[in-house]
């Protein structure tokens, strides 16, 4: 996936539209400095996927919005909740909900095409523990979550924005560590993988300057085993080393 993130490898065939130019309120954030979390996309959905939509986006889906997430009325139970921001197709993400039936997974992703695909894979496989979102991850974490109620965060190759003139926007950055070491339980763990060789030395330098997150050197409460998506599948192809970062909130 990229951006955000959210563009995986569904996102690399979608045609990109130019950044529209935010105004300065659109850019401020009531918590932290704003951080562009994605780029647009637009994509058609075919029939299968639109039929797929209209019949689980009004059981499992949900635009992000100001009003706080309830996950236990949500979800029907109460279970540890892990949230991945960037799901694109949701390759990776119905793989490790269907390897951690125990947790409450969900996804977030702005590219509609990835997110009924996803869609599709939860209703032919049947897998109850995923609900999805569309719209801002940051938007999501400052006001629909609650502080210290999140498991889990996972962020998988998130747009490295390689330019220098680009990397402002990039996700992983400090005010953006900052807000999601508030957000996650102690003892939550935030696991992060990227192919971008500077961009893991950036997340890395950043991650670690977090005063709430620190070398998970206990249990993990979420599998860290994450499937081989058609993206990494590429990326190994063409020699880029994937790095894994792996967080843990302080315990008290």
């Amino acid at each position: 996936m990229r951006d955000n993130g959210f563009v995986n490898e569904a996102d690399q065939h979608a045609p990109q539209t130019p950044d529209t130019g935010q105004t300065d309120h659109a850019k401020g954030s009531r918590l932290h400095p704003r951080v562009t979390s994605f780029r647009s996309r637009r994509g058609a959905l075919t029939d299968a996927q639109q039929q797929a939509w209209d019949r689980q986006w009004p059981l499992i889906g949900a635009d992000v919005s100001d009003t706080p997430l309830d996950a236990n009325a949500w979800f029907g139970r109460e279970a540890p909740l892990i949230i991945e921001i960037g799901s694109g197709t949701g390759t990776a993400t119905a793989a490790m909900a269907k390897a951690e039936p125990h947790v409450n997974l969900i996804a977030i992703e702005v590219y509609r095409p990835g997110l009924a695909q996803l869609l599709q894979q939860v209703e032919r496989e049947e897998i109850p523990n995923v609900r999805v979102l569309r719209g801002d991850a940051m938007d999501v974490l400052e006001n629909m979550v609650a502080p210290e109620s999140l498991t889990g965060v996972r962020v998988f190759f998130p747009d490295p924005w390689p330019k220098a003139r680009h990397h402002k926007r990039r996700l992983l950055q400090g005010p953006t560590f900052a807000l999601i070491a508030n957000r996650l339980k102690p003892g939550g763990v935030l696991h992060v993988a990227t192919d971008h060789a500077e961009y893991a030395e950036w997340i890395e330098e950043a991650g670690n300057a977090e005063p709430l997150l620190t070398a998970l050197d206990w249990e993990s409460p979420m599998t860290h085993e994450r499937p081989i998506t058609k993206f990494e599948d590429k990326a190994h192809k063409v020699g880029s080393a994937i790095t894994e970062l792996i967080w843990g909130k302080i315990r008290a």
